[in-house]
């Protein structure tokens, strides 16, 4: 009789959890790819080979070590997608510190707040932030012991220059385990005042793996991401996390301009470009009107926002066949993933579930919990919510004991989203459970509403949210971005009544028409802002009446 074998872990713990944090990946790639490129700036004329990228990333920590930083210590920095957004994020993960990189463009209060939840050591901001900065310090409780302006000077910030090329030995890199923090990432503020989402570097690495898996992504890539770095679907996709962990090529893009990212494509070889299908649209208008050679192209990812059937396939035709969708939060990164071969027929969907997640769709309720044994119907019908559960997943929120226990129970992460899933596992997003309208007792959910307004010919975008009401409880209206002269609320809701996929109690009683949505960094559209708006009506009176 054959004996089992029963692996004993503890001789390989200690180098596991020490030597596969995200940082000794980075180290390893500036070995093997010494010479090859890791960041290239175009706009600023500078690149980096990985020898001499983890060379000025060394001088950096050392810097940042002189001036106080140790292992633990949070680095705030509000920067826009540059070469000293790679440094700093990176020279924090040298220290053993956490990289804590935040939106740029959040109003000084909003950083104001984020100081004081982080109560960072070092804070990094761009001098076109100076003023912002300077009034979110002013209003803070917590002022950083060291603050550092790129590239300065501005007040008593020291200038970036100067932080990195401080004299002084250059510390030993990591220190910690794939246990210990390194990344922390505020949520994108979709319900409110933004949440600290602290990822630990085992998190950072199987995000990387992530990425390299599904793209895949490979050390001869080029890529860049015309999101904002801040958040987590533009770190890690084309951005800092999983490039320099493959090994391949970052090209940062201080503000998204379509020409200039179809320019770069053509003169650079990129080889993906990662952005919110509202940065797609703008590629294909400016493709549209001045061809270029996009054949290095191995895809283009999208996130943040669903896939409509329409535009799916105007990008595959003007831009690239290889179009990729990815749906996830900040918590967990992405977690469904639609690939080419479900294009078109799946366009509309958030894809299924990635190879080491769990997706799944789970009933309702209104007096207790949700139930994760209590699965949604598999009919691409029932509307329920949307769990996972992750390997890449950070089980927390700092400083928030309740709404972290609220959100994350059991090993799942409930997003606050609502869709439903079909036979195949592919999931539809339709809206969050805070923006669902109750109207005379039937739920209405505003993506759906929105879709229906979308394929009018004359409405750019559309947001739907619930207007109080006395009789109904809540009644529909809609915000709608026109595309052209000559909208107006009667042929809306001409529209809505001749469609076929939308209920007549379904469709806005009331409309505004305005120039633009609010938006989150990844475009998402912030039902919370358009509902505040509503709400700050006197009633239905002030909207056009179809």
């Amino acid at each position: 009789m054959s004996q089992r074998y029963r692996y004993d872990p503890a001789p390989f713990r200690e180098v596991f959890e020490r030597h596969f944090t995200f940082i000794a990946g980075f180290l390893r790639n500036a070995h093997r790819y010494a010479g090859r490129p890791a960041l290239d700036d175009p706009a600023g004329g500078r690149r980096w080979t990985y020898a001499e990228l983890a060379g000025d990333v060394g001088r950096l920590a050392a810097g940042l070590a002189a001036r106080g930083v140790r292992r633990g210590d949070v680095v705030a920095f509000q920067l826009f997608n540059s070469p000293e957004f790679a440094l700093v994020y990176l020279a924090a993960q040298w220290l053993g510190a956490v990289a804590a990189p935040v939106n740029f463009r959040f109003a000084p209060g909003e950083m104001a707040y984020v100081l004081d939840d982080s109560q960072p050591r070092a804070y990094v901001y761009d001098q076109a932030l100076a003023g912002a900065a300077a009034e979110a310090l002013r209003m803070a409780s917590h002022r950083p012991p060291l603050l550092a302006v790129v590239p300065g000077p501005h007040g008593a910030a020291v200038p970036f220059a100067e932080l990195a090329d401080a004299a002084g030995p250059v510390p030993e890199p990591g220190g910690g385990t794939v246990w210990d923090e390194t990344t922390r990432l505020y949520t994108s503020g979709t319900t409110g005042m933004p949440k600290g989402v602290p990822l630990p570097a085992l998190a950072e690495v199987l995000t990387a793996h992530d990425v390299i898996m599904h793209f895949p992504l490979t050390p001869e890539d080029k890529t860049l991401n015309m999101t904002p770095w801040f958040h987590r679907g533009g770190i890690s996709p084309g951005g800092p996390n999983a490039v320099f962990y493959a090994g391949a090529a970052a090209l940062p893009m201080r503000a998204f301009d379509a020409a200039a990212c179809l320019d770069m494509v053509a003169g650079h070889g990129l080889t993906f470009l990662i952005g919110a299908p509202t940065n797609l649209a703008m590629l294909a208008d400016e493709q549209e009107a001045r061809p270029r050679d996009l054949s290095s192209l191995r895809g283009i990812v999208t996130m943040g926002a669903p896939l409509e059937r329409a535009a799916c396939l105007r990008y595959q035709k003007v831009l690239t066949p290889r179009i990729f969708n990815g749906y996830g939060t900040t918590e967990a990164f992405w977690n469904t993933f639609l690939r080419p071969a479900d294009l078109p027929d799946r366009a509309g969907t958030a894809g299924r579930a990635c190879t080491d997640d769990d997706v799944a769709v789970v009933r309702v309720h209104r007096d207790r919990e949700e139930d994760p044994a209590e699965l949604a119907a598999r009919d691409g019908a029932e509307v329920g919510e949307i769990i996972m559960r992750s390997v890449k997943c950070g089980y927390a929120y700092v400083n928030k004991p309740a709404e972290q226990a609220a959100r994350f129970r059991g090993g799942w992460v409930y997003t606050g989203d609502l869709g439903t899933w079909d036979a195949d596992e592919y999931v539809t997003v339709v809206g969050r459970k805070d923006d669902m309208i109750i109207s005379g007792g039937e739920n209405i959910y505003p993506v759906q509403v929105e879709e229906v307004l979308n394929e009018h010919p004359l409405v750019a975008d559309s947001a739907v949210v619930g207007l109080p009401d006395p009789r109904w409880g809540e009644i529909v209206v809609a915000y709608v971005v026109p595309a052209g002269p000559g909208l107006t609320a009667a042929e809306c809701d001409r529209h809505c009544l001749a469609h076929p996929m939308l209920a007549d109690y379904k469709r806005p009683r009331g409309y505004r028409f305005v120039d633009a949505l609010p938006r989150t960094a990844t475009g998402k559209k912030m039902h919370y802002k358009v509902r505040e708006q509503a709400r700050a009506a006197s009633g239905i009176g002030e909207f056009d009446r179809p």
